[in-house]
């Protein structure tokens, strides 16, 4: 199949390799004409149920060999988060070039239900992005910026004093 023009310009082609008992599987690809990710499947054999608070490592039934300069950064899907609590707690999760592995995602059901994970379902997301090399100068002092050492909430909202604390839920909005 020949490589598609991506939004950006030129495509890529990307090696892949298809495991033994993904046969049945469709190869990650885009959702729609405007996704950024491609849609990694699950290869679970049947169903694999994640209990609330509970984490997983899916199988996708690939291995990708990410071309040098870029990486392959696992991230979850949006309507499994909102609808089912599924989470990628090491968002995103990084490929580098020269791992030659099964490609997993770990999911997490932060949720309050079981979630079942079905053969070939859409499960996480893969886009690829430019990885910089740098080389550290070792310095005894960094320049001054107006935020200086602030973190952890400095430039949006305020720190909560209970850090540690669980945050209040969502209540649902009624008609006022």
């Amino acid at each position: 199949m020949p490589a598609r023009r991506g939004q950006g310009g030129r495509t890529r082609r990307v090696r892949i390799a298809r495991l033994p008992g993904a046969e049945d599987l469709g190869l990650p690809a885009p959702s729609t004409p405007g996704a950024a990710g491609l849609d990694l499947p699950a290869a679970v054999d049947g169903e694999l149920v994640i209990e609330p608070g509970a984490r997983a490592l899916i199988p996708t039934g690939f291995a990708i060999a990410v071309p040098p300069g870029l990486e392959g950064q696992v991230r979850p899907r949006s309507g499994l988060a909102l609808h089912h609590g599924i989470v990628l707690p090491n968002a995103p999760g990084t490929i580098d070039s020269d791992y030659r592995g099964e490609v997993k995602v770990i999911l997490q059901n932060t949720g309050h239900e079981s979630f079942v994970v079905k053969r070939g379902e859409r499960i996480a997301q893969l886009v690829f992005a430019p990885v910089e090399r740098i080389a550290w100068r070792e310095v005894t002092a960094l320049d001054p910026t107006a935020r200086g050492d602030g973190g952890f909430g400095h430039t949006g909202r305020a720190v909560s004093p209970a850090v540690g604390s669980r945050p209040r839920r969502a209540k649902p909005r009624g008609p006022r």
